[in-house]
């Protein structure tokens, strides 16, 4: 249920003006100034009150680096599974941002290579765990940092089926007394860099390297070395039950804003004012097709790759995506940056979803 914030005519005087220019460091620009038909968005925004689009929470557009549309709208949301029923979302609203946050771990890898705290991403990642050497042998011998990254590890692994299922192999992570023992433990189906397979299980590894390596878990190296830069100053990652480890793969909460923050980063080539924040070669390595994921798409260092149409145009489309339609879009032809906030959690066949929003509305208004 989604339940709108403003009237249709305060949403028009919004679009016809430019967004609030804040201390954030995210400049600001109408529409028109940035050559987006304001019609256009108009009309998307209208589809969104009237639930066409259902449960938005939010959307922010940019176009060459500047803020040219922000609006929120209250809707039923969830607290990382936790119904809350139906809330405002306002700018300094934290959302969850599920897989996402899966993106955020692989710049924190990025940030650490470039200090040289991990050497690269050709490390094995039995390397790492001592404490874990009855599992270093056959196929799982093999695993590297980079088959984490993009979840060809190799292991059996089922997200497949719903999270409210125990089946689920995120969700027994999620309650194991020892996450990353659980992922390790489970058995090879595959060499890895194989083949494709989505796996939380990898980002918790990969979280885990990262504490190892540096001696911070990834909420404190994420705080420090990441969103100290970008002047992200409100977060929350939260843990698993009964433990201080933070849930990598899916338990990170941020503003809508600080969302575009890391998107204008990574579409920077990790540059944010004027500073090297994210090695540049570790963006293009991130946005990179390293495997190919089903019919229509590739995978990245935790990033999605997808080919789609806009105006009847081939287009390749890299995205952060997380459950419930939480998205990062880069579209770097119409260098468009797109942060969507929804609260479709495990709703998967919605058809009027972000990538609906994109190639509908959004793409085609760009000149």
């Amino acid at each position: 249920m989604l339940i709108a914030s403003t009237t249709f005519a305060q949403q028009r005087t919004a679009e016809d003006s430019k967004p609030a220019q804040l201390a954030d460091g995210i400049p600001t620009a109408t529409l028109k100034a940035e050559k987006l038909d304001a019609d256009k968005i108009r009309a998307l925004a209208a589809e969104i009150e009237k639930n066409t689009f259902p449960n938005i929470h939010s959307l922010l557009i940019s176009r060459h680096n500047k803020l040219v549309y922000e609006h929120y709208w209250r809707g039923e949301d969830q607290y990382w599974g936790n119904p809350i029923g139906v809330v405002p979302h306002e700018r300094d609203s934290l959302h969850d941002i599920r897989s996402i946050s899966k993106s955020i771990v692989s710049a924190c890898i990025g940030i650490a290579i470039q200090q040289g705290k991990i050497k690269s991403v050709d490390q094995k990642v039995l390397s790492f765990f001592s404490s874990y050497s009855a599992q270093d042998t056959g196929l799982k011998s093999m695993l590297t940092i980079e088959h984490l990254l993009t979840m060809s590890s190799g292991i059996v692994w089922n997200e497949e089926v719903p999270y409210d299922n125990p089946e689920n192999s995120e969700i027994r992570m999620i309650f194991s007394p020892d996450p990353v023992g659980y992922v390790l433990s489970q058995p090879m189906e595959a060499p890895p860099g194989e083949k494709w397979k989505y796996n939380g299980g990898t980002t918790q590894l990969l979280a885990a390297i990262l504490q190892l390596s540096t001696g911070l878990s990834v909420d404190k190296f994420a705080a420090a070395y990441l969103f100290k830069p970008l002047g992200i100053t409100a977060f929350e990652w939260l843990k698993y039950p009964g433990t201080t480890m933070p849930a990598a793969a899916s338990g990170l909460r941020l503003r809508s804003r600080d969302l575009l923050k890391f998107g204008l980063l990574y579409s920077n080539n990790g540059v944010w004012k004027g500073r090297q924040i994210v090695p540049a070669q570790w963006v293009k390595d991130s946005f990179k097709s390293h495997v190919k994921q089903g019919d229509h798409g590739a995978y990245g260092y935790q990033f999605w790759i997808w080919d789609d149409k806009i105006n009847d145009k081939p287009v390749r489309v890299v995205n952060c995506v997380g459950n419930g339609d939480q998205r990062i879009i880069f579209f770097k032809e119409n260098d468009l940056v797109v942060v969507i906030t929804a609260g479709n959690y495990n709703k998967w066949q919605i058809k009027k979803n972000s990538a609906a929003m994109m190639r509908e509305y959004i793409g085609p208004s760009a000149e």
